[in-house]
């Protein structure tokens, strides 16, 4: 996660101890202050659990392929019981209940509460449409951190890309019967060719919504999002939506509203934060581009500080990648499936930097992105070493010259860029 408001305008929030290594209240995960940055060894992931495949809705970028149907199985009650025991003693910092829809699966409080109780800080990821007060006061008597509730923009925009009409309705009362009862609650919403031209009116909505935080998601390439579409952004579209986070977001602070927005699953957003604020002389500048270097961008995501259990217990990357098993946890320890570097693949992504190929390997902002998203260079060159073909910096800005360009051909790591997104 990129804070803009932090990094740009030097604010703060409840995540910074965990992302920036500064002391600050515990995060929205329950995570703890903290100055020293674990190695990939000793730190322990966030995991995202598809607790279910279900979902109500029809998103079109669904990383799940879910449909309104009942899947086979799915963790029993037991089998989830023993799986939060194995990750409370593991130490984990954080589980993610998500889906499908979470709040379709009939155990899901006595999950969550029991999650809560083990102190692995529950934390729900939602489309919101089946939260009403009741639900939502369960929620907040569970223990559940932080709710996590998804639109994909303005109400005509949303319904289309959900495929279900009165879903933004639907989602925006679950926000609302989350605000009621005094649980913390966020908008995420990912960045597609369908609610680009939206931008700045999803921001007049968050101010006159009074919606305290939100997180603009990057796409990743997965499920019926699978590949380069219609719906990815190109490079100048990013940056053009990275200009108007950044613009709004500091339109936000100078005029004292307590709104903290993110950009997620794009560590290149913290290399184009630096870089304005570089051009814009802005002396924060070095504070910041130090804070992203604590952070290692992807060196500590994937297979590192964020790992996925799918709804039959298969262990992955990261949610993105469900197409590539390190174990099942219905066989091995979780903690014995994590720690395990003799695959391959694992052994890769906890050591990112000395893996990473093309483009990549001679950026001069290597140590504060680290190469972003591997699924999405997996899905794109069947390399997960390759570049990210989101990044939407050009070869002068990150320092790619004639001759480090002949290296990379010479060596087969030229990795052309989609002409979809290469705009």
């Amino acid at each position: 996660m990129i804070d803009i408001g932090k990094l740009y305008c030097a604010g703060s929030s409840t995540g910074d101890g965990l992302r920036y290594g500064e002391e600050s209240g515990p995060d929205c995960h329950g995570n703890s202050p903290h100055q020293v940055q674990k190695s990939a060894s000793e730190r322990r992931p966030i995991v995202v659990w598809n607790t279910t495949r279900t979902c109500n809705l029809k998103c079109v970028h669904c990383y799940t392929d879910s449909d309104n149907r009942k899947y086979e199985n799915e963790l029993t009650t037991n089998e989830a019981f023993r799986l939060i025991d194995e990750l409370s003693d593991f130490g984990i910092p954080s589980l993610l209940f998500s889906g499908g829809e979470p709040f379709v699966r009939n155990d899901l409080f006595t999950l969550l509460e029991y999650g809560a109780k083990k102190n692995v800080r529950p934390v729900i990821s939602t489309n919101g449409t089946l939260i009403d007060r009741d639900t939502a006061q369960r929620v907040k008597d569970s223990g559940v951190v932080y709710v996590g509730i998804s639109l994909d923009g303005l109400e005509d925009v949303n319904d289309k890309f959900r495929g279900v009409a009165g879903a933004f309705k639907k989602t925006m009362q679950g926000f609302d019967n989350c605000r009621a009862v005094n649980q913390r609650v966020g908008l995420r919403l990912t960045l597609t060719r369908r609610n680009f031209l939206d931008i700045n009116g999803i921001f007049d909505f968050i101010e006159r919504e009074g919606i305290n935080r939100a997180c603009f998601y990057h796409l990743v390439y997965s499920g019926r999002g699978s590949s380069i579409s219609k719906d990815d952004l190109t490079h100048s579209e990013s940056k053009k939506a990275m200009d108007i986070i950044l613009e709004r977001t500091k339109d936000y602070f100078d005029r004292g509203l307590d709104i903290n927005i993110l950009t997620v699953d794009n560590h290149v957003d913290g290399v184009y934060t630096y870089l304005k604020m570089k051009e814009q002389g802005m002396d924060k500048a070095e504070e910041t581009y130090s804070m992203l270097k604590w952070n290692g961008g992807a060196a500590n995501s994937s297979g590192v500080g964020i790992s996925n259990i799918d709804f039959v217990g298969n262990v992955h990357p990261d949610q993105f990648w469900q197409d590539y098993t390190f174990g099942n946890i219905k066989d091995r320890n979780f903690g014995d499936i994590w720690m395990d570097e003799s695959d391959p693949i694992m052994r890769g992504l906890k050591n990112k930097t000395e893996y990473i190929k093309g483009r990549c390997r001679f950026c001069k902002y290597k140590e504060i992105c680290t190469g972003a998203m591997r699924v999405r260079a997996y899905r794109t060159y069947g390399d997960p070493w390759a570049p990210d073909p989101a990044c939407y910096l050009s070869d002068n800005e990150i320092g790619l010259d004639k001759e480090k360009i002949e290296y990379l051909k010479a060596h087969g790591e030229e990795f052309k860029i989609p002409k979809e997104i290469n705009q």
